[in-house]
């Protein structure tokens, strides 16, 4: 079965894209960035985004049924590379255990306030 999610971002409407998309037991979440949509504020560096990017990520996840801890795959697309070493400790703190399979980009974004796009693919563990 398929469902889509929203994460209520205009991007997603303007461009015909969900958030995720859900097919059985994977979970496809599409480019997110470091913007808290509820409030429309984006932090300026990108550790800061890094880690909003992922708590969007995150309550994605959960209402798809499934957790961080079920990443198998995470790209994240950077502005500049200079970013990476500041990146390090917040990848550390969401995938430490998990050590996804991982892809680093250095391409432009959007917006010009976008330092950080993460994409995650994930598959949702079963009940043993």
């Amino acid at each position: 079965m398929r469902k889509t999610i929203s994460s209520g971002s205009r991007l997603e409407a303007d461009y015909a894209f969900s958030r995720a998309v859900v097919d059985g037991d994977w979970v496809f979440v599409a480019g997110t960035t470091g913007m808290d949509y509820a409030t429309g504020e984006m932090p300026d560096d990108a550790a800061a985004q890094a880690e909003q990017a992922f708590r969007t990520i995150e309550g994605i996840l959960a209402e798809a049924g499934a957790s961080i801890d079920d990443t198998v795959r995470v790209q994240y697309t950077l502005t500049d590379a200079a970013d990476l070493p500041a990146l390090e400790p917040v990848m550390h703190r969401w995938f430490d255990t998990v050590r996804p399979a991982a892809t680093a980009v250095i391409a432009g974004l959007v917006d010009p306030r976008m330092k950080i796009e993460i994409e995650v693919t994930v598959r949702k563990r079963t009940a043993p």
